[in-house]
């Protein structure tokens, strides 16, 4: 004896399954948005690998700190020591060896650049963002800036589960940058003062 399932019923099961498809397969950009909206900060050391149009590498290492919308601190610490602070308003770079600070509006110096697709509250608003293949155990976003000025050509980010793991940069210098994120805290508690940067005593202090 043969079973007809009502069409109400078999109407209802495909839509349970093609929602549970939808969930399964969810993209990468998906898992970026998601942690654009819950992920309000976080902290994570880092190796940065450029390559250089002829092969060549240079590596360093540092931690890097975020709070969203805006603040971020990277402090490079092998094998140059530099530190970098977005702290909402403006953009400071500082070379210890020189003792030499300098800064720029935030809007300037944030705009298209790895450091505004993790910090940005609407990523949509400044890249083009689509799915690419998994790749090394990573779920993989190109994000296209959407203005063609700066000297970002292309960015992808990986995903491993819900944690930031890489941000690979292509610049039109004809560099890539590959920064890998080691042990990231996402919603890690900071002091209120880490996104803050005053100027050493007797450094040279450039603003535009």
């Amino acid at each position: 004896m043969s079973t007809v399932f009502p069409k109400a019923l078999r109407a209802a099961t495909l839509a349970i399954l093609a929602s549970a498809c939808a969930s399964a397969f969810a993209g990468a950009t998906d898992e970026l948005r998601d942690f654009v909206r819950n992920v309000k900060s976080g902290t994570s050391t880092f190796t940065q690998t450029i390559t250089s149009p002829n092969g060549k590498q240079k590596v360093s290492n540092g931690s890097f700190e975020f709070s969203r919308p805006n603040r971020f601190r990277f402090v490079y610490e092998k094998p140059y020591a530099q530190t970098v602070v977005g702290d909402g308003t403006k953009v400071w770079i500082y070379d210890p060896d020189l003792n030499q600070a300098s800064s720029r509006k935030l809007g300037d110096a944030l705009a298209n650049t790895p450091a505004a697709l993790i910090v940005s509250n609407d990523i949509d608003k400044v890249f083009t963002l689509s799915d690419q293949p998994s790749k090394d155990g990573l779920d993989w976003v190109l994000a296209m800036p959407r203005q063609a000025e700066g000297t970002v050509r292309s960015l992808r980010v990986g995903f491993k589960g819900h944690a930031l793991a890489q941000l690979e940069i292509n610049d039109s210098f004809g560099q890539k940058s590959m920064i890998v994120f080691n042990a990231f805290e996402p919603n890690a508690k900071l002091a209120a003062d880490t996104f803050t940067f005053v100027p050493p005593k007797g450094a040279d202090v450039s603003e535009q």
